[in-house]
């Protein structure tokens, strides 16, 4: 009886678990969409490196983070900063969709009394914990809130989203050694490794491998999944819990432009606005994309 009961468990577990990625998922889609919507509206912005982070801003908005949308400076509440600023139109669906604004504020994305700008701005946009976008700042700023919360024993945890071609700046790197030093295991990164930048591919400016190698030195838990697989990316967040001392890497393997096929691996679609012909298509082609 015992061990039916126990199966029976693990069943349920199991079509939870599936349940949970199947709504993540169809988060993710809508997601796109809207990224595609405001890009096009605003006729400027980057879609490639917003495209290739949206899953696993999707599983932090609405699975992993502790924050409450109607009280946006809850002092507990788990921090995100978006180090790769240039991808603010995926971190504004996911406020938008979580309650910080409303939807139809997305078609305002860089218009002049918007208050969406084309990086992120603290002072003016609720859900957004620091202004980024001058490219290997936000981690910094990330280790920062992972410190105090580590002296005030608040206990929230620091999220942050760097990009690959960021990587590059020397500012990461005093992060990867300062992070280390104060074992800052409240402070968890995703890199997010489409493997292009805007000036090309990513190995040919300044290559990054080894890349793994590199922050294990440094004394990080490492990670490697792909980005765009849920499951991966939520057991990646999981098993950063049960890691004392060290801060988290979780190197996510993206594809630039996901989901668009002209878009996908395309270095001009790094900060090129789609026009109504090419938003059009997008949309269909995301939306006829089986889940």
């Amino acid at each position: 009886m015992l061990r039916e009961m126990k199966a029976k468990s693990a069943q349920n577990a199991f079509k939870l678990e599936e349940e949970e990625i199947k709504r993540l998922k169809e988060i993710s889609r809508d997601l796109r969409v809207w990224i595609i919507r405001m890009l096009a509206e605003a006729g400027s912005g980057h879609p490639g490196g917003s495209l290739s982070a949206i899953d696993i801003l999707t599983v932090l908005y609405f699975h992993t983070l502790r924050h409450r949308p109607q009280e946006p400076q809850w002092p507990l509440r788990d921090r995100f900063i978006l180090s790769k600023g240039h991808g603010v139109p995926a971190l504004y669906a996911c406020l938008a969709k979580a309650g910080y604004f409303p939807m139809e504020d997305l078609l305002t994305l860089r218009k002049v009394s918007s208050i969406l700008q084309g990086h992120p701005v603290a002072e003016t946009v609720p859900g957004i914990e620091a202004s980024t976008g001058s490219l290997g700042q936000g981690l910094s700023i990330a280790q920062g809130f992972a410190l105090a919360s580590k002296m005030d024993g608040t206990h929230y945890r620091v999220f942050s989203m760097i990009g690959d071609g960021e990587t590059q700046e020397g500012q990461i790197w005093e992060t990867a050694m300062s992070a280390a030093k104060w074992q800052l295991e409240n402070l968890i990164v995703f890199l997010d490794y489409n493997k292009g930048q805007i000036d090309g591919p990513v190995k040919e400016i300044m290559d990054l491998e080894p890349l793994a190698s590199k922050w294990t030195s440094f004394n990080w838990d490492v990670q490697e999944i792909d980005g765009h697989d849920i499951a991966q990316i939520l057991n990646a967040i999981d098993r950063t819990r049960g890691i004392p001392g060290k801060p988290h890497l979780i190197i996510a393997h993206t594809i630039k432009g996901k989901g668009v096929s002209f878009m996908e691996h395309k270095i001009e679609w790094h900060g090129k606005a789609p026009t109504k012909e090419e938003r059009d298509a997008a949309i269909r082609e995301i939306e006829d994309t089986p889940i």
